[in-house]
Protein backbone atom coordinates (compact mmCIF):
# COMPACT_ATOMS: atom_id res chain seq x y z
CA UNK A 1 0.00 0.00 0.00
CA UNK A 2 2.89 2.29 0.70
CA UNK A 3 3.98 1.56 -2.67
CA UNK A 4 1.00 2.36 -4.10
CA UNK A 5 0.56 5.46 -2.27
CA UNK A 6 3.93 6.42 -3.76
CA UNK A 7 3.20 5.66 -7.14
CA UNK A 8 -0.15 7.56 -7.65
CA UNK A 9 1.12 10.89 -6.24
CA UNK A 10 3.92 10.56 -8.59
CA UNK A 11 1.63 10.76 -11.25
CA UNK A 12 0.36 14.53 -11.97
CA UNK A 13 -2.87 13.25 -13.11
CA UNK A 14 -4.24 12.44 -9.56
CA UNK A 15 -3.60 16.29 -8.45
CA UNK A 16 -5.40 17.68 -11.34
CA UNK A 17 -8.50 15.34 -11.31
CA UNK A 18 -9.06 16.17 -7.75
CA UNK A 19 -8.01 19.90 -8.71
CA UNK A 20 -11.48 19.59 -11.18
CA UNK A 21 -13.53 18.00 -8.78
CA UNK A 22 -13.09 20.69 -6.28
CA UNK A 23 -13.47 23.53 -8.90
CA UNK A 24 -16.78 21.35 -10.83
CA UNK A 25 -18.07 20.60 -7.45
CA UNK A 26 -18.06 24.49 -6.64
CA UNK A 27 -19.59 25.29 -10.28
CA UNK A 28 -22.22 23.13 -10.25
CA UNK A 29 -23.53 22.96 -6.44
CA UNK A 30 -24.08 27.19 -7.23
CA UNK A 31 -25.84 26.47 -10.79
CA UNK A 32 -28.09 23.98 -8.75
CA UNK A 33 -28.61 26.11 -5.71
CA UNK A 34 -28.86 29.22 -7.69
CA UNK A 35 -32.18 27.41 -10.05
CA UNK A 36 -34.00 26.21 -7.24
CA UNK A 37 -33.48 29.43 -5.53
CA UNK A 38 -35.12 31.24 -8.93
CA UNK A 39 -37.70 28.57 -9.66
CA UNK A 40 -38.76 28.56 -5.76
CA UNK A 41 -38.69 25.25 -5.60
CA UNK A 42 -39.52 23.56 -2.55
CA UNK A 43 -37.23 23.56 0.63
CA UNK A 44 -34.98 20.45 0.84
CA UNK A 45 -31.71 19.44 2.34
CA UNK A 46 -28.51 21.63 1.74
CA UNK A 47 -26.66 18.51 1.33
CA UNK A 48 -28.76 17.39 -1.47
CA UNK A 49 -27.19 20.01 -3.91
CA UNK A 50 -23.54 18.08 -3.15
CA UNK A 51 -25.32 15.03 -3.86
CA UNK A 52 -26.78 15.94 -7.19
CA UNK A 53 -22.82 17.50 -8.30
CA UNK A 54 -21.47 14.27 -7.64
CA UNK A 55 -23.48 13.15 -11.37
CA UNK A 56 -19.82 14.79 -12.26
CA UNK A 57 -17.85 14.97 -9.88
CA UNK A 58 -17.76 11.08 -9.38
CA UNK A 59 -15.68 11.21 -13.28
CA UNK A 60 -12.73 12.94 -11.70
CA UNK A 61 -12.41 9.83 -8.83
CA UNK A 62 -12.67 7.43 -12.02
CA UNK A 63 -9.99 9.21 -13.79
CA UNK A 64 -7.96 8.84 -10.74
CA UNK A 65 -8.50 5.49 -9.92
CA UNK A 66 -8.17 4.40 -13.90
CA UNK A 67 -4.79 6.33 -13.97
CA UNK A 68 -3.62 4.40 -10.95
CA UNK A 69 -3.99 1.29 -12.57
CA UNK A 70 -3.49 2.08 -16.78
CA UNK A 71 -0.66 4.25 -16.54
CA UNK A 72 1.19 0.61 -15.40
CA UNK A 73 0.49 -1.24 -18.21
CA UNK A 74 1.16 1.59 -20.57
CA UNK A 75 4.84 2.32 -19.18
CA UNK A 76 5.41 -1.29 -18.79
CA UNK A 77 5.77 -0.88 -14.79
CA UNK A 78 3.35 -3.66 -14.15
CA UNK A 79 5.80 -6.18 -15.11
CA UNK A 80 7.55 -4.84 -12.17
CA UNK A 81 5.05 -4.47 -9.72
CA UNK A 82 4.33 -8.12 -10.23
CA UNK A 83 7.77 -9.49 -10.05
CA UNK A 84 8.03 -8.04 -6.59
CA UNK A 85 4.81 -8.93 -5.71
CA UNK A 86 4.00 -12.32 -7.51
CA UNK A 87 0.99 -12.82 -5.80
CA UNK A 88 -1.74 -10.94 -7.70
CA UNK A 89 -5.01 -10.16 -5.69
CA UNK A 90 -2.31 -8.33 -3.42
CA UNK A 91 -1.39 -5.73 -6.37
CA UNK A 92 -4.91 -5.17 -6.58
CA UNK A 93 -6.11 -5.06 -3.05
CA UNK A 94 -3.17 -1.96 -2.80
CA UNK A 95 -4.18 -0.36 -5.56
CA UNK A 96 -8.22 -0.36 -4.50
CA UNK A 97 -7.29 0.74 -1.10
CA UNK A 98 -5.39 3.59 -1.82
CA UNK A 99 -7.75 4.64 -4.36
CA UNK A 100 -10.63 4.02 -2.45
CA UNK A 101 -9.03 5.88 0.91
CA UNK A 102 -8.10 9.06 -1.50
CA UNK A 103 -11.50 9.07 -3.29
CA UNK A 104 -13.13 9.49 0.26
CA UNK A 105 -11.75 12.09 1.48
CA UNK A 106 -11.28 13.87 -1.90
CA UNK A 107 -15.31 13.16 -1.78
CA UNK A 108 -15.87 14.63 1.38
CA UNK A 109 -13.96 17.57 0.83
CA UNK A 110 -15.98 17.91 -2.30
CA UNK A 111 -18.80 17.48 -0.60
CA UNK A 112 -18.30 20.20 2.47
CA UNK A 113 -17.14 22.80 -0.10
CA UNK A 114 -20.25 22.15 -2.10
CA UNK A 115 -22.59 22.59 0.88
CA UNK A 116 -21.19 26.02 1.59
CA UNK A 117 -21.13 26.94 -1.61
CA UNK A 118 -24.92 26.26 -2.26
CA UNK A 119 -25.92 27.14 1.13
CA UNK A 120 -24.97 30.34 0.29
CA UNK A 121 -27.03 30.40 -3.54
CA UNK A 122 -29.65 28.43 -1.46
CA UNK A 123 -30.42 31.88 0.00
CA UNK A 124 -33.49 30.58 1.93
CA UNK A 125 -34.61 27.84 -0.16
CA UNK A 126 -32.67 24.99 1.90
CA UNK A 127 -32.93 23.76 5.01
CA UNK A 128 -30.09 23.04 7.60
CA UNK A 129 -29.90 20.02 10.43
CA UNK A 130 -26.07 19.01 11.44
CA UNK A 131 -26.84 15.41 11.56
CA UNK A 132 -28.30 14.89 7.96
CA UNK A 133 -25.68 17.26 6.66
CA UNK A 134 -22.85 15.37 8.52
CA UNK A 135 -24.47 12.22 6.91
CA UNK A 136 -24.65 13.40 3.47
CA UNK A 137 -21.32 14.56 3.56
CA UNK A 138 -19.68 11.06 4.69
CA UNK A 139 -22.37 9.22 2.00
CA UNK A 140 -20.80 11.06 -0.64
CA UNK A 141 -17.34 10.15 0.46
CA UNK A 142 -18.24 6.59 0.95
CA UNK A 143 -20.26 6.59 -2.66
CA UNK A 144 -16.90 8.04 -4.60
CA UNK A 145 -14.54 5.18 -2.37
CA UNK A 146 -16.74 2.59 -3.61
CA UNK A 147 -16.66 3.99 -7.40
CA UNK A 148 -13.02 4.03 -7.01
CA UNK A 149 -12.96 0.34 -6.38
CA UNK A 150 -15.76 0.20 -9.43
CA UNK A 151 -13.02 1.32 -11.45
CA UNK A 152 -9.81 -0.25 -10.29
CA UNK A 153 -11.53 -3.53 -11.29
CA UNK A 154 -12.72 -2.15 -14.70
CA UNK A 155 -9.40 -1.20 -15.43
CA UNK A 156 -7.93 -4.52 -14.40
CA UNK A 157 -10.34 -5.88 -17.09
CA UNK A 158 -9.44 -3.29 -20.04
CA UNK A 159 -5.90 -2.78 -19.46
CA UNK A 160 -6.36 0.44 -21.08
CA UNK A 161 -8.12 3.82 -20.51
CA UNK A 162 -9.82 4.51 -23.06
CA UNK A 163 -11.16 1.23 -22.85
CA UNK A 164 -12.04 1.69 -18.73
CA UNK A 165 -13.59 5.12 -19.39
CA UNK A 166 -15.64 4.28 -22.07
CA UNK A 167 -17.43 1.17 -20.15
CA UNK A 168 -17.77 3.54 -16.49
CA UNK A 169 -19.14 6.67 -18.75
CA UNK A 170 -21.57 4.34 -20.17
CA UNK A 171 -22.54 2.79 -17.02
CA UNK A 172 -22.79 5.55 -14.41
CA UNK A 173 -23.41 8.16 -16.96
CA UNK A 174 -24.93 7.85 -20.10
CA UNK A 175 -27.41 4.67 -19.97
CA UNK A 176 -28.78 5.98 -16.50
CA UNK A 177 -29.62 9.03 -18.66
CA UNK A 178 -30.98 7.59 -21.58
CA UNK A 179 -33.45 5.13 -19.20
CA UNK A 180 -34.46 8.11 -17.27
CA UNK A 181 -34.67 10.19 -20.55
CA UNK A 182 -37.23 7.39 -21.64
CA UNK A 183 -39.15 7.40 -19.06
CA UNK A 184 -41.26 4.71 -17.62
CA UNK A 185 -41.82 2.88 -14.51
CA UNK A 186 -39.88 -0.55 -16.18
CA UNK A 187 -36.83 1.35 -16.96
CA UNK A 188 -37.16 3.58 -13.69
CA UNK A 189 -37.01 0.34 -12.17
CA UNK A 190 -33.81 -1.00 -14.13
CA UNK A 191 -31.66 2.73 -13.17
CA UNK A 192 -32.94 2.08 -9.75
CA UNK A 193 -30.20 -1.07 -10.15
CA UNK A 194 -27.81 0.62 -11.57
CA UNK A 195 -24.43 1.80 -9.95
CA UNK A 196 -25.33 5.39 -9.74
CA UNK A 197 -29.08 5.20 -9.52
CA UNK A 198 -28.64 3.28 -6.26
CA UNK A 199 -25.80 5.69 -5.23
CA UNK A 200 -27.91 8.56 -5.99
CA UNK A 201 -30.92 7.19 -3.72
CA UNK A 202 -27.78 6.53 -1.03
CA UNK A 203 -27.02 10.26 -1.11
CA UNK A 204 -29.87 12.67 -1.25
CA UNK A 205 -32.41 13.21 1.55
CA UNK A 206 -36.27 13.73 0.97
CA UNK A 207 -36.71 11.66 -2.15
CA UNK A 208 -39.09 9.22 -3.31
CA UNK A 209 -36.45 5.77 -2.99
CA UNK A 210 -37.91 2.66 -3.83
CA UNK A 211 -35.60 1.19 -0.83
CA UNK A 212 -34.02 1.91 1.85
CA UNK A 213 -30.64 3.43 2.33
CA UNK A 214 -28.76 0.73 3.44
CA UNK A 215 -30.25 -1.51 0.22
CA UNK A 216 -29.03 1.79 -1.77
CA UNK A 217 -25.50 0.89 -0.45
CA UNK A 218 -25.35 -2.79 -0.83
CA UNK A 219 -27.12 -2.37 -4.86
CA UNK A 220 -23.42 -0.20 -5.59
CA UNK A 221 -21.03 -2.24 -2.99
CA UNK A 222 -22.22 -5.08 -5.24
CA UNK A 223 -21.28 -3.91 -8.57
CA UNK A 224 -18.01 -2.81 -7.05
CA UNK A 225 -17.45 -6.60 -5.54
CA UNK A 226 -18.34 -7.58 -9.24
CA UNK A 227 -15.88 -5.67 -11.48
CA UNK A 228 -13.32 -5.83 -8.50
CA UNK A 229 -13.52 -10.11 -9.13
CA UNK A 230 -13.87 -9.58 -12.45
CA UNK A 231 -10.75 -7.71 -12.93
CA UNK A 232 -8.75 -10.08 -10.35
CA UNK A 233 -9.76 -12.65 -12.80
CA UNK A 234 -8.63 -11.10 -15.80
CA UNK A 235 -5.25 -10.23 -13.80
CA UNK A 236 -4.73 -13.88 -13.04
CA UNK A 237 -5.79 -14.89 -16.33
CA UNK A 238 -3.38 -12.93 -18.73
CA UNK A 239 0.19 -11.48 -18.32
CA UNK A 240 1.44 -8.14 -17.85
Amino acid sequence: MACEWTKLWSVRASYLCLLAGLAVTAVFTFYYASIARINEHTVQAVGNAAAASVVVTQFAVVVLATVAVTSEYSTGTMRASLLWVPRRHRVQAAKALVASMVAFLGGAVFAVVGTVVAWVAFDGRASFDAGTTVGQILAIGVYQALVAVLTVGVAFSARHPAGTLSILVALLWALPSVLLGLGGDALAAVNDALPYGAGDHFMRVGGDAPYSSATALLIVAAWTAGAHVTGLYVLRRRDA
